[in-house]
């Protein structure tokens, strides 16, 4: 069932393929406070570790498309961990499929306080028809909140590095743990 939904929702969007983004000139500023924020609320760098609970990989994209030179978050101070007991934030992609529940169940676990979730996509957020395009099943649990609590939601199948960028910075900005 899964697979059908797929070609359908394939054969619906066709070929994608973005602009090349116009220059902004306050894109500076911005960034520059967002790095003071991000220095005020945890005084270093945001460390995060990406889960993937069984997605398509298309949310990995946009994460891959967030670490380029572009959206340069490294710079911001937003970097990437392989530990999740060195990280402030998880980020967790796909709906999560029951072999990957105790192991997202355990690295949550292992995350030290405080710590924001982040669900990422239409699948680990549970939206659109059926929760993305793999839903509940015998093979998943269905969307990441039903396995760990997720502090914030970035929609979208798959969501733009700019919504992702934003979601972060809702988990760490705007929720006081």
């Amino acid at each position: 069932m899964a697979t059908h939904l797929l070609l359908r929702k394939i054969l619906k969007t066709g070929i994608v393929s973005e602009p090349a983004p116009a220059a902004d000139p306050d894109q500076r500023v911005r960034e520059q406070a967002l790095h003071a924020e991000i220095l005020k609320v945890f005084g270093q760098a945001v460390a995060i570790r990406h889960v993937d609970a069984g997605s398509c990989n298309g949310c990995e994209l946009e994460i891959h498309a967030l670490n380029g030179p572009h959206y340069n978050i490294e710079g911001l101070g937003v970097k990437f961990a392989a530990s999740p007991r060195h990280v402030d934030v998880l980020l967790v992609t796909g709906p999560v499929s029951r072999h990957l529940e105790t192991a997202l169940k355990r690295t949550y676990e292992a995350t030290p306080e405080p710590k924001w979730v982040v669900a990422m996509g239409d699948c680990g957020c549970g939206r659109g028809e059926i929760g993305g395009l793999f839903g509940p099943g015998y093979a998943t649990v269905g969307r990441v909140a039903e396995v760990i609590p997720v502090d914030v939601e970035v929609p979208g199948c798959p969501p733009t590095p700019t919504a992702l960028l934003q979601g972060i910075l809702a988990a760490v900005g705007g929720v006081g743990k």
